[in-house]
């Protein structure tokens, strides 16, 4: 019987398998093994790398926490009040007199106080405790500030708001501010002065 059909392959023959010539050749055997496992390492790297990556972004990305407030500075939260009269330290001259005042720290860290002064050129002052001396928030301290007359045609007759200069430092800044201790001082300055200086010299 004849006829046309498919050539099938004879006996002892084989078909041979179409190769793709712009393929890469296909390694074989052991070389097929190492490529494979080799191939599984690289993508496995390449899947970590990404990953590390991708984790380094969010950690630079992520919300930062808000930065702590600043420390006030000394002047908002120190307070000083006239307190009354006080002994004058021996040796402290024939034309001086003393008076206490109340330094106090509300809050924040600890203010030092790191100099006393007032305005007049013909008086000054000195402090016991000396300066410096520190304060802790949320206490008060006693300081005697001793005035020595030095000239008396120079002092503040009626001074209506005599007031000290005082040099506060705390970890925020150092300032130097002025305390107005009020009418009872004012009194007391003005009297003294006149005690001081009732000899007619100076």
């Amino acid at each position: 019987m004849s006829g046309v059909g498919p050539v099938e392959p004879g006996e002892g023959t084989h078909p041979w398998e179409v190769l793709d010539p712009t393929g890469p050749p296909r390694p074989h055997g052991r070389l097929a093994e190492l490529y494979g496992s080799h191939r599984r390492a690289v993508l496995a790297t390449a899947t970590a790398v990404a990953l590390l990556a991708g984790g380094g972004y969010l950690y630079a990305t992520r919300p930062q926490p808000p930065a702590p407030p600043e420390p006030p500075y000394p002047s908002q939260v120190t307070d000083m009040r006239y307190l009354s009269g006080e002994p004058t330290p021996a040796n402290s001259g024939p034309r001086s007199f003393s008076f206490g005042v109340e330094l106090s720290v509300l809050t924040g860290p600890p203010v030092t106080v790191t100099g006393i002064s007032q305005p007049y050129t013909g008086m000054s002052v000195t402090s016991t405790p000396k300066a410096p001396f520190r304060t802790s928030a949320g206490t008060s301290r006693k300081i005697v500030i001793t005035v020595h007359v030095a000239q008396c045609r120079k002092v503040p007759w009626n001074a209506g708001l005599p007031f000290l200069d005082v040099t506060l430092r705390n970890t925020r800044a150092i300032e130097v501010h002025s305390f107005i201790l009020g009418q009872r001082y004012a009194q007391h300055l003005s009297e003294a002065l006149q005690v001081a200086c009732s000899n007619g010299s100076g």
